[in-house]
């Protein structure tokens, strides 16, 4: 179902789990995927390494120059006076100088060339003054400055990214810059996920009385896009007992995560905690957070399980705080990312409901050169365009209270989130 109501607290039911309670929860079952799978290094962006990568070689490979400028000995500077050497030839990246340099001598080299053996400090050119193949070199120089050593960025057999590590554009070009073109990474999870309800109807066609076009699975899909996962859609499923059945089965066999919406809370349509718990293990469904309150997670074989609210809002907070993180670890990722948290300045009241961490869908902007956060109209979690307009969570604690305009406010961008 699109709605969904709070249940009733009752003397049979587990306590309410707190937003921090859920998320260990959670994560406390979610087991890395088995399997992985050789990705061609260009192909890798985004996965997940299965397995460490180590440095073949030292980086850089050669003691090399970071400036251009003269390689010269530091015996030959002197604190106090200029020194007069004598060029004695070029150094170009790509082009080592071949030979040893003696006292009184300098190589003219470029940025990246094998520093000259004997030399092992580099003057940058703006502050030399050259005559011929005389170079003067001012007093002060530091020994071993301007020079990138063999293997300070990485040494020979060392690790240079993590198992677990989710490849980022910069991790591919360390790859490359290593000669590797393959690595092995995790195989990617798969998820199903449907919505539930009688009255969701698929956008194409007209709304017959009382229906309403199902947008949780479009969001789910773009939502799913941004992780490292196989989202296969199963489309919409009636409020039908045996339907449900049927379908969480059929899911649970060819998933690592199923996620659905609709029908997680108590109403007599609401069917999909009591069908979960009959055909799998259901282990929480009830957290104290606004939106999203009933939230059912559990397992079916060796699928993992998330029942969503049906309200399209609560279906997004629910699967930011909770689903997203869970799925990164299915795929490996470890460790997880952080979820970047700011405090600024509110710019208008709020009053905070006690008992519930509560996600406000926000605009984070900056006036008179600082950032602030007001609060988006229509908080509704039935109302989707207020996460259309909004670009933050504004994160209101379970102590409750009052906020005054200026007051510091807790802030998750979306831009941060997965």
């Amino acid at each position: 179902m699109q709605g969904t109501s709070r249940p009733p607290a009752r003397s049979d039911e587990p306590e309410w789990l707190g937003v921090d309670e859920a998320r260990a929860a959670i994560l406390g079952v979610v087991e890395p995927v088995r399997g992985w799978e050789s990705a061609p290094v260009r192909g890798a962006f985004e996965r997940v390494l299965a397995r460490s990568v180590v440095a073949p070689f030292d980086v850089p490979v050669h003691d090399n120059s970071a400036m251009d400028g003269y390689a010269v000995r530091a015996a030959d500077l002197h604190p106090d006076v200029s020194a007069h050497l004598t060029v004695v030839g070029t150094a170009l990246a790509g082009s080592a100088f071949s030979g040893v340099i003696g006292p009184g001598r300098a190589v003219r080299v470029m940025t990246g060339a094998v520093l000259p053996r004997g030399t092992d400090t580099v003057v940058i050119q703006e502050i030399v003054q050259r005559t011929g193949d005389e170079v003067v070199v001012p007093p002060g120089q530091r020994a071993g400055q301007n020079v990138r050593r063999a293997g300070e960025d990485l040494a020979r057999e060392s690790v240079a990214l993590s198992r677990g590590k989710r490849l980022a554009a910069a991790d591919v070009g360390l790859l490359a810059s290593l000669g590797i073109a393959e690595v092995a990474v995790y195989r990617r999870p798969r998820v199903v996920f449907f919505s539930t309800g009688d009255e969701l109807a698929s956008i194409g066609r007209p709304l017959a009385p009382g229906e309403v076009y199902d947008s949780n699975r479009y969001t789910l899909h773009c939502a799913l896009q941004r992780l490292n996962v196989q989202a296969i859609d199963m489309g919409v499923v009636r409020d039908d007992p045996g339907e449900l059945e049927a379908a969480f089965r059929d899911a649970a066999t060819q998933a690592d995560a199923v996620i659905t919406t609709g029908g997680v809370s108590v109403g007599d349509a609401d069917q999909v905690r009591p069908v979960m718990a009959r055909v799998g293990e259901m282990r929480f469904w009830r957290i104290q957070i606004k939106p999203g309150r009933p939230m059912a997670f559990g397992r079916i074989g060796a699928a993992c399980v998330f029942g969503l609210p049906g309200n399209p809002v609560a279906v997004l907070v629910a699967f930011y705080q909770f689903v997203a993180d869970a799925l990164r670890r299915l795929g490996g990722e470890d460790p997880l990312p952080a979820h970047p948290i700011l405090r600024v300045p509110c710019a208008t009241a709020l009053r905070r409901e006690r008992g519930r961490r509560e996600y406000l869908r926000g605009e984070l902007f900056e006036a008179d050169g600082r950032w602030q956060v007001r609060p988006a109209p229509h908080q509704g979690s039935g109302v989707l365009r207020s996460m259309s307009v909004s670009n933050c969570f504004i994160v209101l604690p379970e102590s409750g209270g009052e906020v005054a305009p200026g007051d510091l406010v807790h802030v998750q961008p979306f831009e941060g989130l997965p």
